[in-house]
């Protein structure tokens, strides 16, 4: 059986496991956590990186940040995960949903700035795949409405727009180290600031409220409660699992982009007789090959695809439910404008197995499948 995902594992991640255990340091903000930090500051030039239990804390932490409040608005795709409106819903705030673009599957620029109203407060630009959403124009509609921007990275770790790394455009950025991720920590993220000026906030709001923070670094000489806040450090082992893949960055991306290459060439010929849609990327967009999804007719194709590969021992799987076609969307958001292609294009997407030690000869396989289906 070929899985659709498997977690990426390069082998120090015990290693480092049994290091962390070592130094006795195996609650949040030990040596190994402080070494990802680091590494994604230098990877990314962002102000700050904060290692979070997910990507979820992640994004609400950037909720607490932009102090989002009852009444508040923002604007964010459909298609996306849950994770990107709780954040926000959590907070008091409306989910304003709008269209997507049917090439990128990212949030459609052009549809923002009417979706704006006096209560909105914030856009959530999500990176589907890796791609990067327009965040020239998404950063000017911010800045001529003095909106912040919270950019759903989750997909986005060593992939860029127009050469700045995706997660650092906005004020805050936020990455993903789940298991489906290109680098994993089991479950895990990341927080991303741009602005130094709300480095000290986060710290606090990351660590129950207090300033510990800055007793660890000996700033104060005991650490005391200053502001509301909750436990969002992950423990040090997770951390030196990721640290493991983190060195191997490179490589890792390289694999994933050599099979997301062989994907595209073994799979065009389908896609020039009209079969499927491969994915689209724009020039200036350098992704980091975090899933190969093909597009079908429609629901009905993509679910007898998904059965045949099955009985060829592949799994393959579609993608998110539109939000707002679920029974918390239609509760806690709105849609904005026409639904031209959120639904249309989410019941179309197939994604293919996609990880790290993929084999070429297994893309291969799953290449001849797809192709004996359509024959």
């Amino acid at each position: 059986m070929i899985n659709f995902n498997v977690p990426p594992y390069t082998g120090k991640e015990v290693e480092y496991m049994k290091e962390a255990i070592e130094n006795q340091k195996i609650c949040g903000d030990g040596p190994f956590t402080k070494k990802c930090n680091e590494w994604i500051e230098n990877q990314t030039g962002t102000a700050k990186c904060l290692l979070t239990t997910s990507c979820t804390h992640a994004t609400e932490l950037a909720a607490l940040l932009a102090k989002i409040k009852e009444g508040d608005e923002v604007i964010l795709p459909s298609y996306t995960f849950v994770s990107t409106a709780d954040a926000f819903v959590l907070r008091g705030a409306t989910a304003v949903f709008v269209d997507i673009r049917p090439d990128t599957m990212n949030i459609d620029e052009n549809l923002i700035e009417d979706a704006i109203t006096e209560r909105t407060k914030a856009i959530v630009p999500v990176h589907y795949a890796g791609v990067g959403c327009e965040m020239d124009a998404i950063m000017d509609i911010a800045r001529r409405h003095n909106l912040m921007v919270v950019e759903d990275a989750a997909q986005g770790i060593m992939a860029s727009y127009k050469g700045k790394p995706l997660g650092t455009f906005g004020d805050f950025g936020c990455f993903s180290f789940h298991e489906t991720k290109n680098f994993s920590m089991g479950e895990g993220g990341a927080l991303l600031i741009r602005d130094e000026k709300y480095i000290e906030d986060a710290e606090i709001l990351r660590e129950k409220g207090t300033d510990r923070s800055k007793y660890y670094r000996g700033q104060v000489d005991k650490y005391r409660w200053q502001n509301y806040g909750s436990s969002y450090l992950p423990s040090d082992m997770n951390a030196a699992y990721l640290y493991a893949q983190l060195e191997l960055a490179e490589e890792i991306t390289q694999a994933r982009m050599d099979r997301w290459n062989q994907y595209r060439e073994l799979l065009t010929p389908l896609a020039e007789a009209g079969k499927i849609e491969l994915p689209y990327v724009p020039e200036y967009c350098i992704h980091n090959a975090h899933m190969f999804y093909i597009k079908t007719k429609d629901m009905e194709e993509r679910s007898r695809l998904i059965e045949f590969l099955k009985q060829k021992d592949i799994l393959s799987v579609f993608h998110y439910v539109p939000l707002h076609s679920a029974p918390a969307g239609i509760k806690f958001g709105r849609f904005h404008g026409e639904d031209k292609y959120t639904t249309k294009e989410s019941e179309r997407l197939l994604r293919l197995p996609m990880f790290y030690k993929l084999t070429a000869d297994e893309v291969e396989y799953i290449a001849e499948q797809v192709k004996a289906f359509y024959r």
